[in-house]
């Protein structure tokens, strides 16, 4: 995939949620739809951001809990419990440290109302534009790993 191909997105989970997609290297978008994970292509930047510490639970988060790459080319369904199996697409997850998005609201391109900064955030999954995804993967990867192992300004 060349770089101009490449494309980056937001993912939106609870940090709870996305801290056993990490530990388990795979994606799950929109409680489980398949249509997000397959708007990706092996080779794309992801970026979670976590509204919330705990799904369906008051307390608040916001900010960005893990980065990765899609490996996975193949969309498929796991049974996390009887009734539920969920679409899931396979990650390689990057050390990172979690990044509250306050500070970064006023630089990031995809955010257009400032005032109501929560809007894009509002379907779930969406594409950024690149530059967004290395200032936020900068302040993510910064005394973790080096930026060279996402590729992040070359890839």
């Amino acid at each position: 995939m060349s770089t101009k191909d490449k494309r980056y997105w937001i993912g939106i989970a609870s940090k709870e949620h996305v801290k056993i997609g990490v530990a388990g290297g795979f994606s799950q978008l929109c409680h489980g739809k398949a249509q997000p994970l397959k708007r990706m292509a092996v080779g794309d930047g992801l970026i979670y951001y976590s509204t919330k510490e705990k799904f369906g639970e008051d307390a608040l988060c916001q900010q960005f809990t893990a980065i990765g790459e899609v490996v996975g080319s193949e969309v498929y369904q796991f049974e996390m419990s009887p009734g539920f199996v969920p679409y899931r697409r396979d990650i390689r997850f990057f050390a990172a440290r979690d990044v509250a998005i306050r500070p970064l609201i006023e630089r990031l391109s995809f955010i257009k109302d400032k005032a109501r900064w929560g809007y894009a955030f509002r379907y779930g999954h969406l594409q950024i534009p690149q530059a967004d995804f290395e200032l936020i993967a900068a302040q993510m990867l910064k005394e973790k790993t080096p930026a060279t192992t996402l590729s992040v300004a070359g890839a």
